[in-house]
């Protein structure tokens, strides 16, 4: 387990057990994102993780409250604000990330994102031009957990692309399929216009069968 200190305090991100078994409680979708989404798609570990995120839907955020009832649940307003979310209050369009931890002056444990919906669409946050259904977001894996497909991913990560964003675009590369590269190429375009990650979709080669 990764522990690093944020601005904000410390983190000890939660085991993968536990997010489970606290998202399952939910009536709605939610899907592991972040490095581990990456992981699930490849099918191994790549680098430990300073946290674990959640994608959520703007809509079912009060879910989130109800399964995680007796944790604390901190708002990040942007620029970087971090303050408590009250219970009940419906986070405004542009409040994105919540901050969760199981009480005050403990680890924050798990950080959720929230995405936008419209018609049966999933809308990404940083594009609203950028859309799928919401049935084409997410894969299962062999342990019957959700989590967002890579190419998703991968462009929430192009925004800014960190060391570790890096090391997950070059580790998943060969795993995508030719409509998932064409999907980010396109949406890197769309949304960032010249990007390095571009040139590397077209040039790709498959991941060697085990």
């Amino acid at each position: 387990m990764a522990f690093t200190t944020a601005p904000h305090g410390r983190w000890e991100p939660a085991q993968l057990t536990e997010l489970i078994s606290l998202f399952s409680k939910m009536p709605c979708p939610w899907w592991v994102a972040g490095g581990y989404a990456i992981e699930f798609a490849i099918g191994r570990s790549i680098r430990d993780h300073g946290d674990i995120d959640v994608m959520m839907l703007r809509r079912d955020q009060l879910h989130l409250q109800q399964a995680l009832h007796d944790w604390e649940w901190w708002a990040a307003d942007p620029p970087g604000t971090l303050r408590p979310w009250i219970p009940r209050e419906r986070l405004r369009a542009g409040v994105h990330d919540i901050w969760c931890r199981p009480g005050p002056g403990e680890p924050w444990r798990i950080q959720v994102m929230l995405d936008e919906s419209s018609g049966g669409q999933w809308v990404s946050r940083l594009d609203s031009g950028i859309r799928r259904p919401l049935t084409d977001i997410g894969n299962t894996s062999g342990d019957g957990i959700s989590y967002l497909t890579p190419e998703i991913q991968l462009f929430y990560k192009a925004k800014s692309p960190r060391p570790k964003d890096e090391a997950d675009f070059t580790a998943v590369l060969p795993f995508l399929a030719p409509a998932q590269r064409r999907w980010l190429g396109n949406a890197l375009t769309q949304t960032f216009g010249e990007h390095p990650w571009r040139d590397r979709l077209s040039r790709a080669e498959p991941a060697d069968p085990e």
